[in-house]
């Protein structure tokens, strides 16, 4: 295992970046439980954060986590930002930045596709529960942010792999086509500040990532 990995600090890093960003994916911000993660954001003082951000420069990390708050300045139940989300990641009509791995690296840009079956038989292999319902794709970037931090607490021998070959094979493609396609300053600032994390965690790791063929 990564001697970085066997730090508890560096490990507590995992956990914070995990299940702080993985629930704005996850949760409509009216419907959703994820009210309280909203809310924190919203009243944040975003100086500070940017300047304990794990893994991202405070000058960079700063301007996403503001683009953030400016997208709550209305409320987590304003019209905009339900929409968007809606817009982005549920439909019904064609999403723009669907969140699940397998439709940029499955050749027919599927739901539970390849690569999807692939990272539940690792987790089957593992002894793994799934973190979602079985109607959602264990492909989700929400889930796969929520298993990085269940990892880091329950298993850190196994993130190694799974970030080579589950999360950072796509997880930048993803978000760089989710800044491109939202219009609303909380998922561009989302989208920037979780791709700053992942390249950075990768970075701090000497992580070498196989990437695939996008099909999307």
């Amino acid at each position: 295992m990564n001697e970085k990995l066997q730090q508890e600090g560096f490990r507590d890093e995992l956990v914070f970046i995990g299940e702080t960003l993985g629930p704005f994916y996850l949760e409509d911000p009216a419907k959703g439980k994820a009210g309280a993660a909203f809310e924190a954001m919203r009243e944040l003082d975003a100086a500070q954060a940017a300047s304990d951000w794990p893994f991202v420069e405070a000058s960079v990390a700063l301007p996403l986590l503001k683009a953030m708050q400016e997208g709550l300045e209305d409320g987590i139940d304003a019209e905009a930002l339900v929409w968007e989300y809606r817009r982005l990641f549920i439909g019904p009509a064609i999403k723009p930045a669907p969140p699940w791995g397998s439709v940029y690296t499955d050749r027919d840009g599927v739901v539970f596709g390849h690569s999807t079956l692939e990272l539940r038989s690792w987790m089957r292999q593992n002894g793994i529960a799934r973190l979602g319902s079985d109607t959602t794709p264990e492909d989700h970037i929400g889930l796969l942010l929520l298993l990085m931090a269940w990892l880091a607490e329950n298993r850190p021998e196994l993130l190694e792999d799974f970030f080579r070959l589950h999360l950072l094979t796509w997880s930048s493609h993803f978000l760089e086509q989710l800044a491109a396609a939202t219009e609303h300053p909380f998922y561009r600032g989302l989208a920037g500040l979780t791709q700053v994390s992942l390249e950075g965690i990768q970075t701090a790791l000497h992580i070498r990532v196989e990437y695939p063929r996008f099909y999307r």
